[in-house]
């Protein structure tokens, strides 16, 4: 039996574009989740050959661009590496700043294209950086609002929750290029300068396209939420 009810279309109790949009979006974004994890604790127990350290190859890469000015930090936390371009430091967790690893090296790598996309006012950086602070307004209330409108039936207040939220869409989109060039400018360094061997080479690469696919992912449940959040206000319409 299909019905209408509340904020969706249902069959048998079940919210059906629910269960065929998000839900698959969703297992994709946990399996990602898992693989990058999985990924990087294979490649954290397979040493490199050269004994480098996370830091000493994320500084290899500024050093390959020329840039002088960023400085390279130990911090808690598992996979917490991250650049921050307003102290312009690039921040490294514990099992990666101080590793000879393999996923050490690629991480760190890879953070370091970050602080270079800075660095050469990488245009897709500075878009994403444009549209930040309205995007974490939209990620916290963007979706509620809409859902409400739905409730409400108040059109207004669906289609500015509507709009905040592919905000978040967008941001997750431009994501993409920006993490991908990273990735790019990490594994060019570390092919020119030899500090992988192929092998290595290789497991570095696997954590770093594991890594992008939870950006995918993520994406994949913003378009999700959006075409179901539409689909269910042109059927109550």
């Amino acid at each position: 039996m299909v019905f209408m009810f509340g904020n969706g279309f249902y069959y048998g109790g079940v919210d059906i574009y629910y269960l065929i949009l998000v839900v698959p979006a969703f297992l994709v974004a946990l399996w990602a989740q898992f693989k990058v994890k999985g990924t990087y604790r294979k490649m954290s127990a397979v040493m490199n050959s050269r004994g480098i350290t996370g830091s000493q190859a994320a500084a290899r890469v500024l050093y390959n661009y020329g840039v002088t000015n960023v400085r390279i930090e130990r911090v808690a936390g598992e996979l917490s590496d991250h650049y921050d371009p307003r102290t312009n430091v690039i921040r490294l967790s514990e099992g990666v700043h101080d590793s000879h690893s393999v996923a050490a090296v690629g991480i760190a790598c890879h953070e370091a294209g970050h602080a270079v996309q800075h660095a050469q006012n990488y245009s897709p950086i500075k878009a994403r950086n444009a549209i930040l602070p309205v995007t974490n307004i939209g990620s916290a209330i963007g979706l509620p609002l809409a859902i409400i409108g739905l409730f409400m039936n108040f059109g207004v207040l669906f289609y500015v929750g509507l709009i905040l939220y592919s905000l978040v869409a967008l941001f997750q989109l431009i994501t993409l290029p920006v993490e991908f060039n990273a990735s790019r400018r990490a594994l060019n360094v570390i092919d020119e300068t030899g500090m992988l061997q192929a092998d290595e080479y290789k497991g570095a690469k696997k954590v770093l396209t594991a890594a992008a696919l939870t950006y995918v992912a993520a994406l994949a449940v913003s378009i999700a939420n959006l075409l179901r959040l539409l689909l269910v206000r042109n059927r109550r319409n």
